[in-house]
C-alpha cells in the first residue's frame, strides 16, 4: 500500500514536471482573472452612527404621573419604522435626490435600494442601536445615514407632541362628557332617595315588629270581643222584659186551655205579649223597671263596636306594613342601581382626570423637549476604506484557486489521454517489447531548453510577483496609518 502510495505521488509530480509549461501557464492566468475581476467589482462603502436610547432621568422621576412609551414599545417598533417608505421618502426629499426623479418607478426603486441596503442591530443590553448603510458613493452613505437618523428623532419628537395634543383634546372632551353624565346620575339618585325617603328610612327588623305588635293587639280585641259577645248574650237573657214575656206566654198557655182565642182575657194577653216583644226589637222599655237592664245591654254593644273599630285599624295598619315591608327590597335595589351607576360614572370621571393631569405633564416635557430619548453616540463619517469587495481575500484565494485548478485541469487531461506513454503501458496491452531505445541528449537542444525554461520561469515569477505585489498595495491603501508609517521610514 505504501509502495502505491508513493508511485502515485511520483506520478503526479512527474506530471506537473511534464506539463510544466500548461501548468504554469494556465495557474497564471486564473490568478490574473481573478485580480483583474477583483479590481473590476465595484468598492461599497459602509457609514454607520450609533444612537443611545436614554433612559430620561425626567421619565424615571415621573414615572406613574406622566404617560410615556418604555424602552422595549420604543426598539420593538424601531427597526419597522426605520426602514417605513414614508421615512425613506422624506430623507430622500432632505437629501435633495426626489429632484434627479424622472418617474415613480425610479423612485421606487431608489427606496426599495436604500431598504435592502439599510441594516439596523439592537443591543438591548447597552440600550444602544447601530445603523449601517453601504453604497458605491462614500459620500452619499454617509449622508444618508445621518440624515435618515434625525429625520427618524425628528418624527419621533414630533409624532409624540401630536400625540399628546391630540391625547389632551381626547381626554378634554371626554372629561366633560363623563362630568355631564356623572350630574345626571347625581340628581337622579338624589331624587329617588327624596321620593322613597319614607321607605328608605324604614327598618325591616322594625316593620317586623310593628307588624307582630299589631297582630297581637287585634289578637287581644278578638279574646276581649268574645268576652263582650258573651256577656251581652247574659244580659239579654236576664232583661225583665224577657221575664215578663215568659211570664205571659204561659199564662196564655194556661188560658187557651181554658177558653177560646176569642175571650177576652186571652185577648188582652196577646196584646201584653205583643207589646213586650215590640219593646224587646226597639231594645228598650218605657217603664222603670227596664231601663237599667238596657243601659248594659247597650253599654256592651257600644264597646264591641269599638273594639271592632280597632281590630280594623290594626288590620289596615298590617296591611299598611306589610305593603312597605315588601316595598322595601324594589325600592333598595333600585337605589343600589342607581349608585352604581354614580360610582361607576365617577371613578370612569376621577380616572380621566387622573389621565389629563398624566397627559398635561407629558405635554409640557415633549414641547420642553425634555422627553427625547435618544442620543446620536456616534454620527456617520465619511468612509475611507470600502468594505466590498475584500481583493486581498480574493487575491489569495484566487492564488490557491488557481494553482489547483491547474493540477485539476493537468490530472483531467491525463485522465482522458488514451496514448501509450511507457513501456509498461506497452506491455499492458499484450505487446512484446524486444528492447528499449534510450534518449540521446543533444547538447545544443538542451541549452536551448535551459534558456527557453529560464525566460519561461522568468516571466512567470515576474507575473506572480505583480501578483503578489497587488496584496501590499491593497493593504497600504486602506490603511493610511501604516502607509504614512513606511514613508516616515522611508526618508529617513
Amino acid at each position: 500500500m505504501y509502495q502505491s502510495s508513493e508511485f502515485d505521488y511520483k506520478k503526479y509530480l512527474q506530471l506537473i514536471s511534464k506539463k510544466k509549461y500548461l501548468f504554469i501557464s494556465m495557474a497564471l492566468v486564473i490568478m490574473t482573472g481573478v485580480v483583474i475581476v477583483s479590481y473590476l467589482l465595484p468598492e461599497r462603502y459602509e457609514a454607520k452612527s450609533t444612537v443611545f436610547v436614554e433612559k430620561s432621568v425626567i421619565s424615571e422621576l415621573l414615572k406613574g404621573i406622566s404617560l410615556s412609551p418604555s424602552y422595549e414599545e420604543k426598539t420593538r417598533v424601531l427597526t419597522y419604522s426605520m426602514k417605513s417608505r414614508a421615512l425613506l421618502l422624506k430623507v430622500i426629499n432632505d437629501l435633495g435626490m426626489n429632484v434627479t426623479m424622472q418617474n415613480r418607478g425610479q423612485m421606487e426603486n431608489m427606496v426599495k435600494e436604500f431598504q435592502d441596503n439599510t441594516d439596523i442591530k439592537l443591543n438591548d443590553k447597552e440600550g444602544l442601536f447601530t445603523i449601517t448603510y453601504t453604497n458605491k458613493n462614500p459620500r452619499l452613505a454617509r449622508d444618508y445615514v445621518n440624515a435618515l437618523v434625525h429625520r427618524y428623532i425628528e418624527e419621533n419628537i414630533t409624532s409624540k407632541r401630536e400625540e399628546s395634543s391630540g391625547a389632551n383634546t381626547i381626554l378634554a372632551d371626554q372629561i366633560k362628557s363623563i362630568k355631564a353624565k356623572l350630574e345626571e346620575s347625581e340628581a337622579r339618585a338624589d331624587n329617588y332617595k327624596r321620593d322613597n325617603s319614607g321607605l328608605l328610612a324604614q327598618n325591616d327588623v322594625a316593620l317586623t315588629a310593628e307588624i307582630g305588635d299589631a297582630q297581637q293587639k287585634i289578637n287581644d280585641i278578638d279574646a276581649k270581643r268574645r268576652q263582650l259577645e258573651s256577656q251581652l248574650s247574659l244580659a239579654k237573657k236576664n232583661s225583665p222584659l224577657k221575664a215578663k214575656l215568659d211570664e205571659l206566654q204561659k199564662k196564655q198557655h194556661e188560658l187557651s186551655l181554658i177558653y177560646t182565642d176569642n175571650h177576652p182575657e186571652v185577648i188582652e194577653t196577646k196584646n201584653e205579649i205583643a207589646s213586650i216583644r215590640e219593646q224587646m226589637k226597639s231594645g228598650g222599655s218605657r217603664s222603670e223597671q227596664g231601663a237599667a237592664p238596657s243601659l248594659e245591654v247597650e253599654k256592651i254593644a257600644l264597646e264591641l263596636n269599638s273594639l271592632r273599630d280597632n281590630a280594623n285599624i290594626q288590620r289596615r295598619f298590617i296591611a299598611t306594613k306589610q305593603a312597605q315591608l315588601r316595598s322595601i327590597p324594589a325600592v333598595r335595589s333600585g337605589l343600589d342601581e342607581l349608585e352604581r351607576d354614580k360610582n361607576s360614572q365617577k371613578l370612569l370621571y376621577e380616572q380621566l382626570v387622573t389621565r389629563y393631569g398624566q397627559s398635561e405633564v407629558s405635554k409640557h416635557i415633549d414641547v420642553q423637549g425634555k422627553a427625547t430619548d435618544f442620543r446620536i453616540v456616534d454620527p456617520a463619517i465619511l468612509p475611507i476604506r470600502p468594505i466590498a469587495p475584500v481583493r486581498v481575500k480574493i487575491i489569495l484565494f484566487g492564488i490557491a484557486g488557481g494553482v489547483l485548478a491547474s493540477f485539476c485541469l493537468l490530472v483531467l487531461m491525463d485522465t482522458l489521454d488514451r496514448s501509450v506513454r511507457n513501456v509498461e503501458s506497452l506491455r499492458s496491452l499484450g505487446v512484446q517489447v524486444l528492447a528499449v531505445v534510450p534518449t540521446i541528449e543533444n547538447p545544443a537542444e538542451l541549452l536551448a531548453l535551459r534558456k527557453r525554461d529560464y525566460w519561461f520561469y522568468s516571466i512567470a515569477a515576474l507575473c506572480f510577483m505583480l501578483i503578489l505585489a497587488t496584496i501590499p498595495i491593497e493593504l497600504m491603501r486602506h490603511q493610511p496609518t501604516t502607509l504614512s508609517v513606511l514613508s516616515a521610514f522611508i526618508r529617513i
